[in-house]
C-alpha cells in the first residue's frame, strides 16, 4: 500500500481568504481542539518511549532530540527549558536541528535532505549506547532524521520518534515510535499548526515525566529551578514559605543563604 501523508491531505476548509477574522479563528480553534484527543490515543506509545528515556537518564545517559524546521525547533525549545525548570545540566537533554543553530531562526535550504548529516551531528556530541535519541518529524519522511535513527539502530543506541503520519518511514525506523495522527491541517500542509501542537504536547509529557521520575520535583513544585530572574526568586520564596510555614522575610533569608529552594527546604526540616 502506498504511504500517504495525512498531514499533507487537503484541508477540511476552503476559500479561507473569504472568511472573516472571527470565522478563521473559530475554525482554527475547532481543529486545535482535536489535538489533545489525538495525543490521548498515542498514550501507550508515549509511555513506552518515556519509560526508556527514564531508564537511560537514570543510568547516566542523555536524551537527544533531532529534527528539522518546526520539529527541530520544538525539540530545541523543550531541551533548553529543562535546565532552568528542573536544575539539570545543559548537556542532559540536547536538541539538534538540521542546518545547525542558524536554522533555529532562519530556514536553511535543503538542510533536512541529507541522510548523513544527522548522524554526523550526533557524533559531534559523542553519542553512545548510554544515550537515547528521539527523531521529530511531522511528515515522518525527513532524511536528516531517518538517516540519524538508522545509524543509531545499527550502533545499538535506543531510538524513538514523534511523527504525525501512520506507517511513515520514520515510524517504521524508530524502535519506540510515537504516532499522533492529527489529520489535515487548516492550511493544507502547514504542519506547524496541529502537528506542531501535538509534537509540543508529547515533548512536554516526555520531559516533564522524566524529570519527575528523576526526583526533580517535590510535591508539585519546581524546587530545583534556576533562580535566574526576580519572578523565579519570588516563586522560590513562596515555595519556602508554604513548605516551612515561615514568614516572607525568613524565606528570603533562607533562599539567600542556600541559593536553592530544595536546599533551603531540606536543610530546615
Amino acid at each position: 500500500m502506498t504511504f500517504k501523508k495525512t498531514t499533507e491531505a487537503d484541508s477540511n476548509y476552503n476559500h479561507l481568504e473569504k472568511m472573516s477574522v472571527s470565522e478563521l479563528l473559530q475554525n482554527i480553534n475547532k481543529e486545535d481542539k482535536t489535538v489533545a484527543f489525538s495525543v490521548e490515543k498515542a498514550l501507550p506509545q508515549i509511555e513506552k518511549l518515556t519509560e526508556k528515556v527514564v531508564e537511560k537518564l537514570k543510568a547516566g545517559g542523555r536524551l537527544f532530540y533531532i529534527g528539522a524546521g518546526t520539529s527541530g525547533r520544538l525539540g530545541i525549545v523543550d531541551a533548553s527549558e529543562c535546565p532552568p525548570t528542573f536544575g539539570v545540566p545543559h548537556d542532559l537533554v540536547i536538541g539538534l536541528i538540521a542546518g545547525g543553530d542558524s536554522a533555529i531562526r532562519k530556514a536553511v535550504e535543503f538542510a533536512e535532505d541529507s541522510e548523513n548529516q544527522g548522524w554526523e551531528d550526533l557524533q559531534k556530541e559523542n553519542i553512545s549506547e548510554k544515550d537515547i535519541v528521539i527523531g521529530i518529524a511531522a511528515s515522518g519522511t525527513t532524511p536528516y532524521v531517518i538517516g540519524a535513527l538508522k545509524k543509531c539502530n545499527e550502533k545499538n543506541i535506543p531510538t524513538g520518534c514523534i511523527t504525525c503520519n501512520e506507517d511513515s518511514p520514520l515510524a517504521n525506523t524508530a524502535v519506540f515510535p510515537v504516532v499522533v495522527t492529527v489529520g489535515p491541517e487548516f492550511v493544507t500542509g502547514s504542519s506547524r499548526m496541529k502537528a506542531g501542537t501535538a509534537q509540543k504536547l508529547v515533548l512536554n509529557m516526555i520531559s516533564t515525566t522524566a524529570m519527575v521520575q528523576l526526583g526533580r520535583v517535590k510535591g508539585n513544585k519546581m524546587v530545583d529551578m534556576q533562580l535566574s530572574n526576580n519572578k523565579l526568586v519570588d516563586r522560590g520564596v513562596r515555595m519556602i514559605m508554604e513548605e516551612l510555614k515561615v514568614s516572607e522575610g525568613e524565606a528570603q533569608a533562607l533562599l539567600k543563604k542556600y541559593k536553592s529552594v530544595r536546599n533551603a527546604i531540606t536543610r530546615n526540616t
